[in-house]
């Protein structure tokens, strides 16, 4: 049976995965490299993206850049934190997807913030595209992000079913 503190080693093997990967990719794969991988469909490259998701805010000044994304960052991170903090002490009242879901948003955006304040960028390596079309490079703290983002996605449209169907939540 899984312990309700399960969730609680997910935010730091996230950032254990996320920091092994990236040094990884830093040591052995030449800025703006491409190795292909899939042809058509998958490279691993190496790229520092100074903005936040899809280079938004890349060409701002990197100080207003910085402190913006960093203070931005530290109150999400708090936010999530204090959620996922809340669901540990009550499982009665959540479900394994919220806790799931924000450990993964938690571990990603650690990962992302430490990148963040050390170089003011953050290394991006999974390229993913088909023919002329490309989805922007990420690495393991944005897929962790992501996935985070679909659990909790779920866990909202089961509470939702839940409350339609009539079955109280239990506090």
């Amino acid at each position: 049976m899984q312990s309700r503190w399960t969730p609680a080693i997910i935010p730091p093997l996230v950032f254990l995965l996320d920091r092994i990967s990236k040094v990884w990719i830093e040591s052995r794969v030449s800025f703006y490299d491409t190795y292909v991988v899939i042809p058509g469909f998958f490279s691993i490259v190496h790229t520092q993206n100074k903005g936040a998701a899809f280079g938004i805010l890349s060409e701002a000044s990197a100080t207003w850049r910085n402190v913006f994304l960093i203070g931005v960052s530290l109150a999400v991170m708090g936010f999530v934190a204090v959620l996922l903090i809340g669901s540990l002490r009550h499982t009665t009242s959540h479900s394994g997807w919220l806790r799931a879901g924000l450990a993964l948003v938690l571990g990603g955006a650690v990962g992302n913030l430490w990148d963040r304040v050390l170089r003011g960028s953050v290394t991006d390596f999974l390229l993913f595209y088909a023919g002329q079309y490309q989805w922007p490079a990420f690495n393991v703290a944005d897929s962790a992000i992501s996935v985070g983002a679909a659990f909790l996605l779920l866990d909202m449209l089961h509470e939702r079913r839940r409350t339609s169907a009539g079955v109280p939540r239990v506090s």
